[in-house]
């Protein structure tokens, strides 16, 4: 008989304990969630408790394709970060997105209903083989009377077509639940072929001098999300100052959920680069065009080859989306949202917790509430619409860090419309549409009996003329500004003449003309111009009518 030595056998213990706990698997919670208009960074955190030496930890609920480049881990009470390693997690569930995994259970759910339906046709089935096999007894035991027999025979068939019964009640549930399974097979592998990002792991090694607890935060960049901002603009009145909701579309397939972080969005996009392009030099050369032969000749030449250079340039990369019109009270909004604007992007801090599930979809987020002061007018161009639009004209708009965006439209408590946001090109004031207004009737004529054409020596004088009428239905006095123009010639032998303006300002390069009309309510106006034409006999010009 071998006897170990204790101090052996403590060893081995120590170093099958050791071993076990070399890498404990944890949890992490996802904090933070930095979104930005093309990629997010999550902040998570853990607790853990740490032996002394080494310790390696898997860390799970990690987001997938992280960029390695980005993580950043760190730990407390002196506890040193070795090395961290990700890896996506392609067998974790964390693979099926939120329908995916509903239509899984689902799945799951029948299969076990049908299984309780094939066991209860399993026992019907032997019922009928036993009341099968009783009933070829009795009738070869030929010493039943007659009176038996019968009664024997009743009691079959009363049993026998209960049997039936019941057994083509549970073929058609089952035949019911196999169509149904293979529905919901069906739907899975379209859902699945959407191509949800998977989840990840972190494995982090850790060295502590002693046996402790440390807090862990890891920082981490993913690709698979962003924002694209979106605003409500009400006007309540032509009187009032016009309301501005800036909200924000988030969308994320990150592999993971993000319950309950706080949401801070930015308008930085770390995928763009920080490295500014460099201009490499510009060569000239002569164009020398490809050859071509016949390849059924010997002696052809071979094509010309072509040197390509192929210069890098920045990728930019914008996708706006539109979110349907959602209503909701921002009356305190601002309350919990922070705006820093000082560095190089803006950042909108916002205190209340959000959860942003991992299905690729967009996510209404309020941002902030602005009131802006604007003045109102009433805008018309009846060559083109015989509607007249209501707009508000914003000003003091710079600071507000308004990026582009769709924006529904809201006038006196209606949706009027979806319209666009773009500040980019904007100076001082930026118009705002506020849908038409069926009260203020325009009408664009073409006056016939001034138009008349002659023809003097070997020229042709074509005579226009255009008459607009405006009518004010309203109950209050209007501004309205109403565009036309006038054609401009770019060639010597197509000549203007005779040009009347109607009293427009005008533009003389483009022939644009403004009017800017003020009407009381029930008044009618008329606005008249007109121009002619000199161009040479046998002529067309194109676009005269």
């Amino acid at each position: 008989m071998k006897f170990t030595h204790p101090f052996l056998v403590s060893v081995l213990l120590f170093s099958v304990l050791s071993s076990a706990k070399a890498q404990v698997k944890q949890k992490l919670t996802i904090d933070e969630a930095t979104v930005f208009l093309n990629g997010a960074e999550l902040t998570s955190s853990a607790k853990v408790n740490l032996v002394k030496g080494e310790n390696e930890i898997l860390f799970t609920n990690v987001a997938g394709d992280v960029n390695s480049q980005s993580i950043n881990v760190s730990a407390t009470n002196g506890v040193v970060v070795e090395a961290a390693t990700f890896q996506n997690n392609y067998l974790g569930d964390e693979v099926l997105s939120p329908r995916a995994k509903e239509i899984k259970d689902s799945i799951e759910t029948m299969t076990e209903a049908r299984k309780l339906i094939n066991d209860k046709l399993t026992v019907i089935t032997e019922e009928i083989a036993v009341l099968f096999n009783n009933k070829k007894v009795g009738g070869d035991n030929t010493g039943l009377s007659v009176t038996e027999l019968t009664k024997l025979l009743d009691l079959y068939n009363s049993r026998y077509e209960g049997y039936l019964n019941q057994k083509g009640r549970q073929e058609e549930l089952q035949k019911k639940s196999d169509e149904r399974i293979a529905k919901l097979k069906k739907q899975l592998d379209e859902e699945q072929k959407k191509g949800v990002q998977p989840g990840g792991q972190m494995l982090v090694k850790f060295f502590a001098k002693e046996a402790t607890s440390t807090a862990v935060v890891i920082d981490y960049i993913v690709p698979n999300a962003g924002w694209t901002p979106t605003y409500d603009v009400m006007a309540d009145a032509v009187n009032m100052p016009v309301k501005l909701y800036y909200k924000a579309n988030i969308h994320q397939s990150s592999g993971v959920s993000w319950n309950n972080v706080k949401l801070t969005l930015s308008t930085g996009n770390p995928n763009e680069g920080v490295n500014a392009p460099t201009l490499n030099p510009w060569y000239l050369a002569f164009y020398v065009p490809p050859q071509t032969y016949n390849r059924g000749y010997s002696n052809a030449a071979p094509a010309a080859k072509m040197q390509v250079m192929a210069f890098k340039k920045p990728l930019v990369d914008n996708d706006g989306v539109t979110d349907p019109v959602v209503m909701q009270d921002q009356a305190s909004i601002n309350d919990y949202v922070s705006v820093d604007n000082a560095g190089v992007n803006t950042s909108f801090e916002i205190e209340l917790p959000y959860t942003i599930p991992c299905d690729g979809k967009q996510h209404l987020v309020a941002v902030k509430k602005y009131e802006l002061p604007a003045t109102y007018r009433y805008f018309a161009v009846p060559k083109l619409d015989k509607d007249v639009f209501l707009q508000a004209q914003v000003t003091h708009w710079e600071d507000l860090n308004l990026l582009p965006g769709t924006t529904n439209i809201f006038y006196e408590g209606t949706y009027v419309g979806q319209g666009n946001l773009d500040v980019r090109n904007v100076k001082d004031t930026f118009t705002i549409s506020l849908g038409r207004d069926k009260k203020i009737v325009v009408k664009r004529d073409r006056d016939t009996q001034r138009r008349s054409v002659k023809t003097i020596g070997t020229n042709v004088r074509e005579e226009f003329a255009y008459s607009i009428t405006i009518r004010n239905t309203r109950k209050e006095n209007i501004s309205l500004t109403i565009q036309d123009q006038l054609p401009v010639s770019n060639d010597k032998d197509i000549v203007l003449e005779d040009l009347d303006y109607g009293g427009a300002s005008t533009e003389e390069n483009t022939g644009l003309m403004t009017w800017n009309v003020q009407l009381n309510p029930n008044e009618t106006r008329k606005l008249e111009f007109g121009f002619t034409v000199k161009y040479p006999k046998g002529k067309t010009i194109n676009n005269l009518r």
